[in-house]
């Protein structure tokens, strides 16, 4: 089976091309290769390729960035999608796009279905929710459909640029600054550790899963929680010498350019049972990813 791979040098790129299944003929591209920027460069690169599956890593992540570049954000996160999924609606072949819990507001309070209504708060998630309706549009997201949607939420990994990662820096500076770090702590949600997200679409591509579909780690966080247990456990594992005390604020504390949504929990159940994988807590999960984590 080939799969076309976009945004290879990402952190969940890099952990697809890892963990990719026997008989997979990967063809793995990044900025160099294919510029989402340019829809016409997607197209052809489906054309030329003719792939059974384009799996869809690559995108503008920079969601604060996003508000100020909105039309780079629409050519990566929109464009890019719909081009790619108009040339497989040509070739045959079918489509993951990952998305994001940002294509909700937070307000309601307990988790989202697969099925509610979207509704983004900034750029970044309206230009994620663009390319989800491109998707459904282009190549069909019921079962006779050739598209597929993997919604996640709070990504991280042991490489790239993330949360952990962030996390683990700041804890050293400020212990060693001997002063307080300051986390959000009334935005919740669950974070999702690369190597279990990129099993989940690689179990998408192997069954041949169409529709849309969820996709973290089990349980619930804020930030406020993720970072705390980041120095725990990075203390534990010898990743960080010492922890710095963690302090809850508001999000109205910490003031962005964009903003979030306050609860974006995504109800996973039904797809963890269609592909056929369990649940990880979020922390067991944490603790895995730590004992490779590039600090």
């Amino acid at each position: 089976m080939k799969v076309l791979l976009t945004g290879r040098g990402g952190q969940l790129g890099q952990a697809l091309i890892a963990s990719a299944p026997p008989g997979i003929e990967l063809i793995a591209t990044g900025r160099q290769e294919l510029d989402l920027a340019d829809p016409d460069a997607c197209a052809a690169a489906v054309h030329a390729h003719r792939p059974d599956w384009v799996l869809n890593a690559g995108a503008y992540t920079a969601v604060d960035q996003a508000e100020s570049e909105c039309s780079l954000a629409h050519a990566v996160n929109a464009a890019a999608p719909a081009a790619l999924a108009g040339a497989l609606e040509q070739t045959g072949g079918r489509m993951l796009q990952l998305s994001t819990d940002f294509v909700f507001n937070g307000a309601q309070g307990h988790p989202y279905q697969v099925d509610q209504p979207r509704d983004p708060l900034g750029v970044y998630g309206t230009t994620k929710a663009a390319a989800e309706q491109a998707v459904a549009q282009c190549l069909g997201l019921d079962e006779a459909g050739r598209g597929a949607i993997l919604r996640t939420s709070w990504v991280y990994g042991p490489v790239g640029r993330n949360f952990l990662r962030t996390m683990l820096r700041l804890h050293r500076l400020k212990a060693e600054q001997g002063e307080p770090l300051c986390v959000v702590a009334d935005q919740v949600g669950c974070p999702t550790a690369t190597p279990g997200l990129a099993d989940a679409c690689w179990a998408v591509i192997q069954h041949q899963v169409t529709g849309l579909h969820h996709w973290s780690d089990a349980g619930a966080a804020s930030w406020y929680d993720f970072a705390v247990a980041i120095g725990e456990l990075g203390v534990v594992q010898g990743v960080i010498p010492e922890a710095a005390v963690v302090q809850p604020i508001t999000t109205a504390d910490y003031p962005t350019p964009a903003r979030r949504p306050a609860y974006s929990l995504l109800e996973c159940g039904a797809s963890r049972r269609r592909l056929g994988l369990p649940p990880t807590h979020w922390r067991c999960a944490l603790k895995a990813v730590m004992t490779s984590v590039d600090a």
